[in-house]
């Protein structure tokens, strides 16, 4: 509404050439409350005045010398976008009235001036300007507001399509879509019109009934649902799984919407489904993993009471893999394993599960009643896929199999201890030859138990000091003098006394405890030849065994220089004594370390020659100092033709090669003749002491004693000049 105020505060002017007229009509206005009245009797002036001021009334005399109130309203018009000229013209003669009305005037005046009807079609005319202006300024802020609301509806409609998410617009009292933006159309594989035809419920986004009630559920609430999984239904009645959430939109006076926007989540899922098979597959094989296969064992245990089964499971391990593994390589090895997983479930059934365990174990469970179960049948078959060479690309091999088997309920009911007998059984198999199947049996688990405490008691031993050396002396054949000394383990196992090698060695090499025990031998005899340096002993060349593991799993020749450091020995009194096999392990290090003990001073021996590669090649690369003959060979030397054959042979071949030969388990007086008219350099063995305790082999040391030599000049020459022969059987 136009106020009072408004009126009497609005910009008049008056354009007229006699100041008398001007004067009349600034005095009757101004004295009526008028506040803002202007001026002039210069009709040029009005059109610039007027683009400045913006006057809300121009009052125009149309007869004027100069300018003409007609030309005065030709240039205002320009001025004027919507043509409406706020002029009230002033004139006496009729035909002007028309004509200036044409022109844009709103109205007239008459001369004379009747002050009451100016005033009232002044009045008027500034009503209705003034309105025209208020309408026009609330025309504008409609326009602008329709502009931003267009433009606001347009950064919505992109911002819905540049998002990948599918968003969808229902009437939240029908349920049925009022819009979808771009990402909607993508995923749903719909035109946006075909989509907005479709209904929810075709498409997957819930029933009509659903959404209504979800509509009234997130009124009450007043925040967006939780988000949920579900499957959208595309054109191609292709699923899509989406990650879903609503949301409702209430605006006053508008109808309310529920927004919808869905993920995508393929990959997601498609991710999660190829960890779950990660966790549960080999993914080498394809195979279940040992996890899914002791699930799926823990379900058939569960069931076989309700459906009469039995069930038997098979441990299977691949002989020899490690060498094929280590010839061929590792791809080869993968293929080799690949190929045995395709052949193994070639000989089950669909309903029998094959598994991998890990490394070259495999495992089945078979299950029946056991009137219909053959596991020797199965067994067989395994064995014989095997026997078929593998072809790996270029290369065949053969390989065999050690396999153990366990029943439920015979002989367990939980899977656990299932697979564990199966595995015990396997591993009786493998020791009894290879290429061999066992039934597991109850004794073959107290034999385990009683390995695992000797294992954990080991390492017990090494912790609590329960182990130490004992010394064997070895002597020289031509002199008869001591040569020096063999350490020798010993266990002094609580409760159990004096415990040898033989029987615990093989799990030190099981275990890998052999690489920290020989760690100990070699700084235990380093600090025994230094007491007796230091005791007054004197000298005494010792020679401790090395595994091969030390080889390659420690810097032994670190450990070597540590330990004569250490204890302040000279590098000539320790003799390291390794066996062929340990020699061959991994050669090309093997010849790398021994080339940096020789370089501190060290001897070096081969321990029990001629049970393995006895090669000449090897002894050749190798920087050796002596070989020691087996026991196998001394033990029948008089009595064996052979074994003495291969006795003189080492030694023959020694010689030639600059090294010295010492014969181990010499028990008899024939043995040392014929070893030393062999010309055999040293021997060690009962015949001349048992091993001793380290303050024993002092005593000995002390004394002096050596082996009695009766090797005069005139007794050899009364030999023949060729050895001894031993005797025939």
């Amino acid at each position: 509404m136009i106020s009072q105020n408004d009126i009497y505060h609005a910009r008049i002017l008056i354009v007229d050439d006699q100041p008398v007229n001007v004067e009349l009509l600034q005095y009757l206005l101004q004295s009526s409350g008028y506040q803002a009245v202007s001026a002039t009797t210069d009709p040029r002036v009005v059109a610039g005045w007027h683009a400045a001021q913006r006057y809300d009334l121009i009052i125009l005399d149309l007869q004027m010398p100069d300018m003409s109130g007609f030309d005065v309203m030709a240039a205002l018009k320009p001025l004027e976008a919507d043509a409406w000229l706020p002029v009230l013209v002033v004139t006496a003669q009729p035909d002007h009235k028309i004509r200036a009305l044409e022109m844009g005037a709103r109205d007239f005046l008459s001369k004379p001036f009747d002050p009451l009807e100016v005033l009232t079609r002044i009045r008027n005319l500034l009503e209705v300007r003034l309105l025209h202006r208020e309408v026009k300024r609330y025309n504008a802020g409609l326009e602008q507001t329709v502009r931003e609301r267009t433009a606001e509806l347009q950064r919505f409609r992109s911002a819905m399509d540049a998002t990948a998410d599918a968003i969808f617009l229902l009437d939240a009292a029908s349920a049925e879509l009022v819009d979808v933006n771009e990402g909607a159309c993508r995923m749903l594989a719909y035109r946006r019109d075909e989509l907005l035809g479709q209904s929810a419920s075709r498409l997957g986004l819930g029933s009509p009934v659903a959404l209504r009630a979800l509509t009234g559920q997130l009124a009450i609430d007043g925040a967006p649902s939780m988000l949920q999984e579900l499957e959208l239904m595309r054109s191609d009645l292709v699923a899509v799984p989406v990650e879903l959430g609503w949301q409702l939109m209430q605006r006053p006076e508008q109808p309310d919407v529920l927004l919808g926007v869905a993920r995508d989540i393929s990959e997601r899922r498609l991710a999660a489904e190829q960890l779950d098979r990660m966790a549960h597959y080999d993914s080498l094989t394809g195979l279940p993993n040992r996890t899914l296969f002791f699930r799926t064992l823990e379900n058939a245990v569960l069931l076989a009471p309700e459906q009469d089964q039995c069930i038997v499971v098979m441990f299977i391990a691949l002989d020899r893999f490690k060498s094929v593994n280590d010839t061929l390589g590792s791809l080869h090895g993968d293929e080799l394993l690949r190929q045995f997983a395709n052949r193994l479930m070639q000989c089950v059934r669909l309903r029998d599960t094959v598994g991998r365990m890990g490394g070259d174990e495999f495992a089945l469970i078979l299950s029946a009643p056991r009137e219909q179960l053959d596991p020797v049948q199965t067994v067989h078959d395994v064995r014989a896929a095997l026997r078929r060479p593998f072809e790996l690309e270029g290369h065949r091999a053969e390989l065999s199999a050690s396999i153990g088997i366990a029943m439920y309920p015979d002989d367990a009911t939980d899977a656990q201890a299932l697979v564990q007998f199966a595995d015990i059984a396997m591993e009786r198999a493998r020791q009894s030859g290879r290429d061999g199947f066992r039934f597991y049996t109850a004794g073959m688990n107290a034999q385990v138990a009683a390995r695992l405490d000797l294992e954990v008691a080991l390492r017990r031993a090494l912790e609590q000091e329960q182990l130490l050396l004992y010394y064997q002396p070895k002597v020289q054949l031509d002199t008869g003098a001591l040569a020096g000394a063999e350490a020798l383990l010993r266990w002094q196992r609580p409760d159990y006394g004096l415990v040898y090698p033989a029987e615990f060695v093989s799990v030190l090499e099981d275990t890998g405890l052999i690489v920290r025990v020989g760690a100990w031998i070699i700084d235990a005899a380093c600090r025994q030849i230094g007491l007796w340096l230091r005791n007054g002993v004197g000298p005494v060349r010792v020679a401790v065994n090395v595994a091969s593991r030390q080889f390659v799993e420690c810097d032994l020749a670190q450990i070597v220089q540590t330990a004569l450091q250490r204890h302040g020995v000279p590098p000539e009194l320790l003799e390291l004594e390794l066996t062929e096999t340990a020699l061959m392990s991994n050669s090309e290090r093997t010849i790398g370390v021994l080339a940096q003990l020789k370089a501190m001073g060290l001897k070096v021996a081969i321990d029990d020659f001629g049970t393995g590669y006895s090669s000449l090649a090897y002894l050749q690369r190798f920087p050796i100092d002596k070989l020691k003959i087996d026991i196998a060979f001394v033990r029948d030397i008089t009595t064996n033709p052979n074994d003495a054959a291969i006795a003189r042979a080492i030694i023959n071949m020694a010689h030639s090669l600059k090294l010295r030969v010492i014969a181990e388990g010499v028990e008899t007086d024939d043995q040392l003749d014929y070893l030393r008219h062999s010309d055999c350099d040293e021997i060690q063995g009962f015949l001349f002491s048992q091993p001793l305790t380290a303050a024993d082999m002092a005593t000995l040391v002390s004394s002096g004693r050596g082996l009695v030599a009766a090797i005069a000049a005139d007794e050899r020459a009364a030999e023949p000049d060729s050895p001894q022969q031993p005797l025939t059987t």
